[in-house]
């Protein structure tokens, strides 16, 4: 059993929510929820690197040494 979570389950014994400790586990909430913005997130358009630094360049908030 994993210390730091703990299931709830509803009177049929189903698991209905989570309790995370987040002092305990917290790094493991970081990376369960990031990985929930990725997926919901993964069929949105993509945009190039070279397209997101020429915006900024534009824009003067990212500088190119020219290297």
């Amino acid at each position: 059993m994993m210390t730091g979570v703990r299931f709830l389950t509803d009177e049929m014994g189903q698991k209905v929510a989570v309790q995370i400790d987040l002092k305990e586990v917290g790094t493991l909430w970081d990376d369960f929820y990031d990985n929930l913005i990725a997926r919901q997130r993964a069929s949105e358009p993509r945009e190039s690197l070279e397209s997101v630094c020429f915006g900024l360049n534009s824009r003067r908030i990212l500088y190119s040494s020219g290297a």
